[in-house]
């Protein structure tokens, strides 16, 4: 089979780029020829399809105006990639597309190029911009469903978009147009939904027919390493952003003796390292952006990783690869979450806000690290049996058919 894959990042930015590529890889490595299309970028790794990829966007406020407004128009409509992935098709002649992260910097608009040429279509939900205009649900410190409805309006009332009326505006004009306008998103065969809480909330604006639920999996697992011994040290890695929960963690941690090692970049890494010296949480450190292959060096030195978010997290790596290097979750009960944290399995769950049952749970764990180390050995078995390459392998085929079928096209071999 010829899979055609979608993605506006061509390099390992976050989490749902890592699934992007462990999933071609999954692909080729079963035999399919993989076609990818993306948008240009400095960080891109090699591809024998760059010459297809749109040119780059950017949104960043360091942009210039003119960056701005091309990436704006980008955001509604893009004849460019409209084009150049007609050229693709025409050139590859793929049997199925799968569409991961599109959002913006490529847009829907290739949706109709994918249907003309009738080429079934599937689309990868990582996060939930199907339902909010900024992709989170989340809003002033808490969750807001304001526009699940499709009054995507209040995004602008609110000005969601980085408190800005002018970009708010903007995502609400494309998200009518996408939606309500064009319907442009009724063109998608199937729908992924990576955690049963993303499959549910999609449940009311998209046919049940079209949502299939298959979470992320673990290409690899590591080789189990040992528990550290006598070491108070627990790890959070991710983006470092509000909807995260990491004030309610620094709060959780104060007094405590622990070290506590925080990893990754983003827009509040800033207020976090102030709120550390101002709080004197001496042992916590902020290691900032390390590279995927050392990750799990510190990953190991770890008791357990915690993951406070107080957005609805949908199927996060950093608690697959957590479990997969052996070792428990702290997580907050929101989202998909609770899916993978099994309460005294494969971590403890805690209220998403609440300092209090979070700081308990840290306490818990700390004082029985022989408890921490089992959660950690079942989590890791959890990942082996339910979350591995073959049983991913074998939904992913069964939903590339069913495409297949729903757009009228005769089944393939795998």
């Amino acid at each position: 089979m010829k899979i055609l894959l979608v993605n506006k990042y061509f390099f390992r930015r976050g989490g749902s780029e890592a699934s992007f590529f462990e999933e071609a890889d999954l692909l080729e490595k079963k035999g399919h020829k993989v076609v990818h299309f993306a948008m240009a970028h400095p960080r891109n790794i090699h591809s024998p399809y760059s010459s297809y990829f749109v040119s780059e966007v950017k949104f960043e406020e360091e942009a210039s105006w003119p960056q701005k407004a091309k990436a704006g128009g980008r955001m509604l409509f893009s004849w460019q990639a409209r084009q150049r992935l007609a050229a693709l098709i025409k050139a590859e002649k793929p049997d199925v597309a799968h569409l991961h992260n599109i959002y913006h910097h490529i847009s829907p608009s290739i949706l109709p190029v994918l249907k003309k040429a009738k080429i079934p279509v599937v689309l990868t939900f990582h996060d939930y911009k199907f339902l909010c205009p900024v992709y989170t649900l989340y809003r002033g410190g808490r969750i807001c469903e304001e526009c699940r409805s499709g009054r995507f309006i209040h995004c602008l009332q609110h000005k969601c978009s980085k408190n800005s009326y002018l970009k708010s505006a903007l995502n609400t004009l494309e998200m009518y147009l996408h939606h309500s306008v064009f319907r442009i998103y009724d063109l998608v065969d199937c729908y992924i939904c990576p955690s049963l809480n993303l499959k549910n909330k999609m449940a009311d604006r998209i046919d049940a027919h079209k949502l299939f639920l298959l979470a992320n999996f673990i290409a690899e697992i590591p080789p189990i390493s040992p528990f550290p011994v006598g070491r108070r040290t627990i790890v959070y890695f991710g983006r470092l952003s509000l909807e995260k929960g990491l004030s309610t963690l620094l709060k959780a941690l104060t007094g405590l003796d622990v070290r506590c090692l925080i990893i990754g970049e983003g827009p509040e890494r800033p207020a976090l390292e102030k709120s550390i010296k101002e709080q004197g949480l001496h042992g916590v450190i902020c290691l900032g952006y390390l590279p995927a292959k050392e990750l799990p060096l510190y990953i190991r030195q770890a008791a357990f990783t915690i993951l406070p978010s107080e957005w609805y997290e949908n199927s996060p790596r950093a608690v697959l690869e957590s479990f997969a290097l052996g070792r428990a979750v702290v997580a907050s009960r929101i989202g998909g979450l609770p899916e993978l944290v099994i309460d005294n399995e494969t971590g403890l769950t805690f209220e998403a806000g609440n300092t209090l049952d979070l700081r308990e749970k840290i306490l818990q764990l700390l004082h029985d690290p022989q408890k921490a180390e089992e959660m950690g050995r079942r989590a890791r078995r959890f990942v082996q049996d339910q979350l591995g390459p073959e049983g991913h392998y074998d939904s992913l085929m069964k939903i590339y058919e069913t495409a297949r079928t729903s757009a009228g096209l005769p089944r393939l071999r795998s």
